[in-house]
């Protein structure tokens, strides 16, 4: 049986995915990067290992993908999160040609052919205020966890809008409008609409094509997801069973096994990972400089050698006189 996983180190999650030779879904992870992000691959693994009742030895390739891709040294290869997201979508909804991430350091909007190529994207990565990472903040505020936010906003009758763009100022909006009374519901559920409305503005950088798909962590809010819809003025597709926030492991996989598939076809053999390609460097060099001795100068033939010349610089003062 052939698995090949796929691997997406994020700036806030790790999420990881395995498919078999079928194409069929054989185990998940996800969990929190942290800041030591090769230690977060290694983590994020083995929680898919144990998930999928596998030993390492049993994964055939490994295709990593996201802000700390070259940190998994499990690896056989490595692509973008945008080629990862728009072969993702594409497969569970072909008629997908607009995707939206919302990560939590930035947000990318993704126009996609039928193929699931990518033909356009933007990326919002400048100000946490458009990021995943703004309302997490805002619910710490409130004293809610980042699982309630979704439950929370809905709860709510009369969002109250955070209109900065800047963090630093959201932040402040968030705390006067707490102050002046305002229901702790309504200012998440107005963080939301905000975030909404920029994330659709950079939707329309890429220029809007039908039909469209939210992927990312985002996906498990239902009031996000009213909150674009409203704005977008139509629907969004979301992977079931949660996949929308393992959409980039997803692609990283679904790329990685069409991979393994074209090598057997050719005859060829898995490549090593990049951990495997170091240590054949190292080693290498070794090798190398072991035998690389520096032969001793032959004697003069005439059996006296010429006396090197020596350069004698002259004070400035006496150059110039």
């Amino acid at each position: 049986m052939i698995y090949v996983a796929g691997i997406d180190i994020g700036s806030t999650y790790s999420k990881a995915l395995l498919l078999d030779e079928s194409f069929k879904v054989a185990g998940r992870a996800v969990r929190r990067t942290g800041f030591k992000l090769a230690l977060a691959a290694e983590s994020v693994f083995d929680e898919l290992l144990k998930d999928a009742g596998l030993e390492r030895s049993q994964v055939t390739y490994v295709a990593a993908t996201g802000y700390g891709r070259y940190t998994v040294a499990y690896r056989h290869t490595q692509l973008t999160e945008l080629t990862a997201h728009a072969r993702a979508a594409v497969h569970l909804f072909p008629g997908t040609r607009t995707i939206l991430d919302i990560g939590g350091q930035d947000i990318k909007a993704i126009r996609v052919d039928a193929e699931g190529r990518v033909k356009a994207f933007r990326l919002n990565d400048k100000c946490a205020a458009g990021t995943g990472a703004f309302l997490e903040k805002t619910a710490r505020y409130l004293g809610i966890t980042t699982d309630q936010i979704g439950e929370y906003a809905l709860r709510s009758k009369n969002p109250k809008p955070v209109s900065s763009v800047c963090a630093v100022f959201a932040e402040s909006e968030v705390i006067s409008h707490l102050a002046g009374g305002v229901p702790a519901e309504d200012i998440m559920m107005g963080a939301m609409v905000a975030l909404g409305g920029r994330a659709v503005q950079l939707m329309r950088r890429v220029s809007l094509e039908p039909a469209y798909m939210l992927t990312g962590g985002m996906t498990r809010n239902a009031a996000m997801i009213h909150a674009l819809e409203q704005n977008l003025k139509d629907k969004l597709q979301v992977a079931p069973d949660g996949l929308g926030q393992l959409n980039g492991a997803y692609g990283a996989a679904l790329l990685g096994l069409l991979r393994v598939q074209k090598l057997i076809a050719e005859g060829k053999p898995i490549p090593a990972t990049a951990s495997q390609i170091n240590l054949n460097e190292v080693t290498a060099k070794r090798r190398w400089s072991a035998i690389a001795t520096k032969k001793a100068a032959p004697p003069c033939a005439t059996g006296a050698c010429p006396t090197p010349v020596r350069i004698v610089r002259k004070p400035l003062e006496e150059a110039r006189a």
